[in-house]
């Protein structure tokens, strides 16, 4: 899978929905238009009647320039405002939507076996795509067999599943679900659901308003008068209208929901595959769910309000197959294993919740690198191909780092308590002196408590390789994330003191801080938009400086920066003499900050070529070290694009010493 192809894909598709979504509005301006010209047509000859004006009846008039405009007017702004609201109501992101449905958060501490199996297998697919690892819920009273994954972005995302699918399914059955919900977090579909779930209620608002008008008569009574009466079957008239219309605009806006669901789905599947290479995994979990009683039917109200994020079908269609928002289990099956005989499998009681043990997983290849020129194209364009893809070599390598971290380290990234304590440590100085004024500032601004936290871990950091260290701010990202507000400024000064205090900058600290800093403020905000830059030639200087940053900071040599630097920017053919190596004052990491924050809102071919250059200067000596690989994956954060770990993408290029 293609990340940058995706990107670009689901957001022609969301162009596609919304042009679609837009015609079925449009229909119900129209529909409601002429029920009111029919309605005024009606009125009019009704009044003519009872006050004897004779001759004849008055004569219909389909364009009536005001009516339309009013009646727009009114339709647009009761779906907008619907959609709105419902849009608000999403804001808080992924978690938002999890406990809308009766979701609990798994605490990343916790001991039982089958949600420590689910955590586990989550971290792992996280940390080999360079995701965020997204927080974990649980839907308790569900016992059907599903899962979904839900947020506005890669930073507040969530995974769900219900507690038929912990109970249900083996460990590669369970993986194979992770994979499907992973594509959909990596294809954009989360955001997209989102949206098509606020349109849908915005023109469902139309029915249920004229539902309310209908119900609202109930106990009314026509009175004698034809006045009075006829009052009365206008308004009968206008709440059946209003609920025959927005009924009308709502089943066919399922129905374009429902279609785009199913091919995503299949989409979706294939990926899960591809990450896994284990088809027996999601095929598995199709089959239980074809055979067992509950199957993927979930019993809460709102099963159908998000169906299309779930990954089998939540809810029992009224329409047969038309509203179906995912493929027969058949046909999923058979998509992916054609000899399917159609035999489903009544899934046990209990499932063995064993787990592969460490030390059957080879460990990572060594960072340290044999020079290759013919490989550092071939690594710049592996690490354009492997952004934001899963592949079993990347979760295998995942799986080794979680396996071999200490546990302190793991139960520390797990706590909200812990977390930033173990931040601080991994920026703490090998230098005594440095050191002790790090500490100094961490006792200033986080008291005792933080210190003796650092105390506890003190042997299990300095226990940590290099290319773990980044995995491990990962694990503690949702814990940050937890973190009160008015917490969070305070945590954001003592990481700069911290990184401040040693005086240069290392790529590494840069790194870390860029992460997290970035994470917890999209966190906050995960609703916030982004201007898309399409030219080249517009972030031509933000081209230049995040280039020669990493230049400088792959070599002090000026010789060897400017021959880094060339081999980058001789991968962006369309800026070919406009961009140039700065001066180490133009290209500190203020000005490298600055320039991200614009190439964010980059379309996906610029950040594309990009990474590929930045890959090129980082690989130019033929040597990626930990240092520069971290700044990379920094990079590639800050232009929301996830990359796996470098050491799975740079070993089949670059072979080990002596090899």
């Amino acid at each position: 899978m293609d990340f940058f192809e995706a990107e670009q894909r689901a957001k022609k598709r969301t162009a596609r929905l919304l042009v679609l979504f837009g015609l079925a509005v449009a229909g119900t301006v129209a529909a409601g238009y002429l029920a009111t010209v029919f309605g005024l047509h009606m009125a009019d000859a009704n009044a003519r009647a009872h006050y004897a004006y004779g001759g004849e009846g008055p004569e219909l008039e389909l364009w009536q320039p005001g009516v339309f405009a009013a009646v727009a007017a009114a339709t647009l702004a009761a779906i907008g405002l619907a959609s709105l609201y419902k849009w608000t109501q999403m804001a808080g992101g992924g978690s938002a939507v999890a406990e809308s449905v009766g979701g609990r958060r798994v605490d990343p501490h916790s001991t039982q076996p089958r949600e420590r199996q689910l955590l586990n297998v989550v971290e792992e697919m996280a940390i080999a795509s360079g995701l965020p690892v997204p927080a974990v819920y649980v839907i308790d009273e569900e016992p059907a067999i599903n899962a979904f994954a839900a947020g506005l972005t890669t930073s507040d995302a969530v995974v769900t599943v219900t507690r038929g699918t912990l109970d249900k399914l083996s460990r590669d059955e369970l993986q194979g679900v992770i994979g499907h919900e992973f594509s959909h977090i990596l294809n954009g579909d989360m955001r997209m659901n989102m949206r098509v779930s606020a349109i849908i209620f915005g023109i469902l608002v139309i029915g249920l308003a004229g539902r309310a008008t209908l119900w609202s008569m109930r106990y009314g009574r026509i009175g004698s008068s034809r006045e009075k009466g006829n009052g009365v079957v206008l308004v009968l008239a206008l709440g059946m209208g209003l609920l025959v219309i927005g009924y009308a605009g709502y089943f066919f806006g399922k129905l374009i929901q429902a279609s785009v669901s199913r091919q995503r789905e299949f989409l979706a599947d294939a990926s899960s595959v591809q990450f896994t290479r284990n088809p027996a995994g999601i095929t598995g979990a199709l089959k239980k769910i074809g055979g067992y009683a509950i199957g993927s039917n979930l019993e809460t109200h709102r099963a159908a309000e998000i169906s299309h994020f779930f990954f089998a079908q939540a809810f029992q269609s009224n329409f047969g197959g038309l509203w179906a928002t995912h493929p027969p289990l058949n046909e999923r099956i058979r998509a992916i294993d054609p000899s399917f005989d159609g035999k489903f499998v009544e899934p046990p009681e209990v499932v063995d919740v064993s787990r592969q043990p460490w030390s059957s997983v080879l460990h990572m290849p060594s960072q340290k690198l044999a020079p290759s020129p013919q490989a550092t194209a071939a690594f710049g364009a592996a690490l354009a191909a492997a952004a934001g893809t899963l592949t079993p070599e990347a979760t295998q390598g995942a799986r080794t780092i979680l396996g071999s971290l200490p546990a302190s380290v793991l139960a520390a990234a797990r706590s909200p308590h812990d977390a930033p304590a173990l931040v601080y440590g991994l920026l703490l100085d090998g230098d005594g002196t440095v050191r002790a004024r790090q500490l100094s500032a961490i006792a200033a601004s986080d008291g005792s408590d933080a210190l003796h936290v650092l105390q506890t871990l003190g042997p299990a950091l300095s226990q940590l390789r290099p290319e773990q260290r980044l995995p491990v701010l990962q694990l503690a990202l949702p814990s940050l994330k937890a973190m009160a507000p008015t917490a969070l400024g305070g945590f954001a000064g003592t990481l700069d003191r911290l990184v401040q205090t040693g005086g240069k900058v290392t790529a590494f600290e840069y790194a870390l801080q860029r992460l997290v800093l970035r994470e917890l403020a999209v966190s906050r905000d995960p609703a916030a938009g982004v201007v898309q830059i399409y030219s080249f030639q517009a972030v031509a200087h933000e081209v230049s400086v995040v280039l020669s940053t990493i230049a400088h900071a792959s070599s002090a040599n000026p010789e060897e920066a400017a021959k880094a630097f060339a081999e980058g920017a001789a991968q962006l053919k369309l800026l070919e003499g406009t961009i140039h190596l700065l001066a180490d004052a133009e290209s500190g990491l203020s000005q490298l900050d600055q320039a991200l924050e614009k190439l964010g809102g980059a379309s996906g071919p610029i950040k594309q070529r990009l990474l590929v250059a930045a890959a090129h200067v980082v690989s130019a000596d033929g040597v990626v070290l930990p240092e520069e690989a971290e700044l990379l994956r920094a990079v590639a954060a800050a232009l929301n694009v996830p990359v796996p770990p470098m050491g799975s993408l740079a070993a089949p290029f670059f072979p080990q010493d002596g090899a």
